[in-house]
């Protein structure tokens, strides 16, 4: 989950409702952005120990591409809900360029991780970033685009990280 790498749940733990992994209040919202690797390549965390490594022919063949399995509690509720869900590779190859709110939520998200120095955003640059924020008329989300655009010029002219 971007920006909540310091929040990683042990696996273990997943299960255990005594256990908090954060809270979202009554009456708020979150935009949950995942980064999915592919199997076999490098992604932020670390590679497990004793996983067994994915054939290269086998990783052609299949057809998940990720498992997501989300726990929460209803208020005033001791016992946490599970959702669990597949994502097929034919999600991702059918999946639209998001837009609306979730293109600005993606783009703050790729502008954290340009900042930062991410070695694995494969060419996408704070241009990248802007395009995909798209046109805004809301002030902040204005200010982001500026702060965006002076990250890109100082990236650009070698004074930036």
């Amino acid at each position: 989950l971007v920006g909540y790498e310091n929040r990683a749940l042990r696996e273990q733990d997943f299960n255990n409702d005594k256990v908090d992994a954060g809270d979202i209040g009554a009456g708020h919202q979150v935009t949950a952005i995942y980064e999915i690797v592919p199997a076999g390549k490098k992604g932020w965390i670390s590679p497990r120990r004793y996983e067994d490594k994915v054939s290269v022919a086998a990783a052609g063949r299949m057809t998940e591409a990720a498992h997501v399995k989300l726990r929460y509690k209803l208020p005033k509720s001791d016992t946490s809900k599970l959702i669990d869900y597949v994502v097929t590779n034919r999600d991702i190859a059918n999946a639209r360029a998001p837009r609306g709110d979730f293109a600005f939520a993606a783009s703050v998200a790729a502008y954290g991780q340009l900042l930062r120095g991410d070695e694995l955003m494969n060419g996408f640059d704070f241009a990248d970033a802007g395009r995909l924020a798209g046109r805004q008329t809301d002030y902040w989300r204005q200010e982001f685009l500026r702060l965006n655009d002076v990250a890109g010029s100082l990236k650009d002219t070698g004074s930036g990280g």
